[in-house]
């Protein structure tokens, strides 16, 4: 809160409001307009909440014009570089970077609870054989509430960190699981012995046949995609959480809430849309063809993953994920013609005029779904690896609304519908 006030004056009625300007540590100043309903008579109109804010947060800060991205105060590039996926969890979930015991001691307690319920794997067998992952991964999700329903109460410190850790801990098992059911393969068990992003691959891909060796090249860039998709501040998941999460509902609902809002292919399933336009084009050869679509705003055809919402500028997450991308599909000697189209049409995005002065450059969700694709991940998959990452935003962001004050949400409306009328009987209906 700073000194600083707006008024308003409502020319009708002649009253006049001041409102108080809310100042962040950066970040654009914001109007307090809680009082203007109650005084003024009005509510504001933001489809799409562009710009309202709907909370306080010490956790992740964007400057869309700038393409800068924080947590908690460390620029992204610092920490996809020097970090790994396990510390920045701990960091996001706690305000600063672990110590070394802190850290092993939180890897400790990741790794004691990625294992789940026996019970969720039969759940898991009820399903469809070609239900899509996301389906599975929410339902699962939500259904924790009744396995670890004695530690429950939102309001107790304990409970609420002891479910964050069982989150980040089992959303990999049931990821892997869900797709193992697609496969029809038996469940593969979390190894201990191996990391975070090691232990995911080894749920996803083993089988009984033969050994399963983790490639050290896929698991650092999965690593680093759990890093760069870990939080991303309100978006809409984010904020379903954040919704949910107002009526004291117990965490395992709101992030199963968070994981539907991701499926949405607005949102977390933009990456599996990169993979469907890239299939679309078919051939290198007709890259500059559907490049000229792309330009034509009377053609349908739209370019997918490239631009963003907020960042008008390059997204500093693809910065950093492009450099990846290159490394592993040269690391891996990967020959797929799709890998070979998404290139190409990388390649004349950023250097075609009519991108580059609309800033439409190639954000996260297109090089993520390319290194999917070249790392063996299937399309369908790809939500949900979003989503793993993303666990740890939606719990820090849990965490810390449930551990302050806070009003249950509930957005206003414009109602344009029928005026006040009479009931008529059916009789006597035209």
């Amino acid at each position: 809160m700073t000194d600083r006030k707006l008024s308003l004056t409502d020319p009708d009625s002649g009253k006049t409001l001041e409102l108080p300007v809310v100042a962040g540590t950066e970040g654009d100043p914001t109007m307090d307009i809680t009082r203007l309903n109650r005084e003024l008579g009005y509510f504001t109109y933001d489809p799409g909440y562009g710009t309202t804010a709907n909370c306080k947060s010490d956790i992740t800060f964007i400057d869309g014009t700038e393409g800068i991205l924080r947590y908690r105060g460390y620029p992204i590039e610092q920490l996809a570089e020097k970090s790994s996926f396990v510390e920045v969890a701990y960091l996001l979930l706690y305000g600063e970077l672990p110590t070394e015991s802190e850290l092993s001691g939180f890897d400790r307690d990741i790794t004691y609870h990625t294992m789940v319920h026996e019970q969720v794997n039969t759940f898991i067998r009820g399903f469809h054989y070609d239900a899509h992952p996301m389906a599975i991964l929410s339902g699962v999700i939500a259904s924790m509430a009744g396995f670890y329903q004695h530690n429950l109460d939102v309001n107790d410190p304990e409970h609420r960190d002891l479910a964050a850790k069982r989150l980040i801990a089992k959303m990999p098992t049931v990821a892997a699981a869900a797709y193992r059911h697609y496969m029809g393969w038996p469940s593969a068990y979390p190894r201990n012995s191996l990391n975070y992003a090691e232990r995911f691959l080894h749920m996803m891909f083993s089988v009984p046949a033969e050994a399963y060796e983790v490639n050290p090249v896929a698991a650092k860039a999965l690593d680093l995609l759990f890093i760069l998709h870990a939080d991303h501040e309100q978006n809409a998941s984010t904020s379903t959480v954040r919704l949910v999460g107002s009526t004291g509902a117990n965490p395992y609902a709101c992030v199963a809430a968070g994981i539907a809002a991701l499926w949405g292919p607005a949102h977390g399933g933009a990456n599996e849309a990169v993979l469907r336009m890239l299939n679309q084009i078919g051939d290198v050869s007709r890259v500059a063809e559907y490049m000229e679509k792309a330009k034509d705003k009377d053609d349908p055809f739209r370019l997918m993953g490239f631009g963003h919402r907020v960042y008008k500028n390059f997204d500093p997450r693809a910065t950093i994920i492009r450099k990846a991308c290159h490394e592993v599909l040269a690391d891996l000697g990967q020959s797929d013609p799709l890998l070979y189209l998404a290139m190409e049409l990388e390649r004349i995005a950023l250097e075609d005029d009519y991108f580059v002065e609309r800033k439409l450059y190639p954000n996260v969700d297109f090089y993520s779904g390319i290194i999917y694709k070249a790392l063996g991940i299937p399309t369908s998959m790809f939500t949900p690896m979003f989503a793993i990452g993303r666990t740890v935003g939606w719990v820090s962001q849990w965490l810390e609304q449930s551990a302050s004050p806070h009003r249950i949400g509930r957005p206003r409306q414009i109602y344009t519908g029928k005026g006040e009328r009479d009931y008529i009987a059916i009789d006597h209906r035209a």
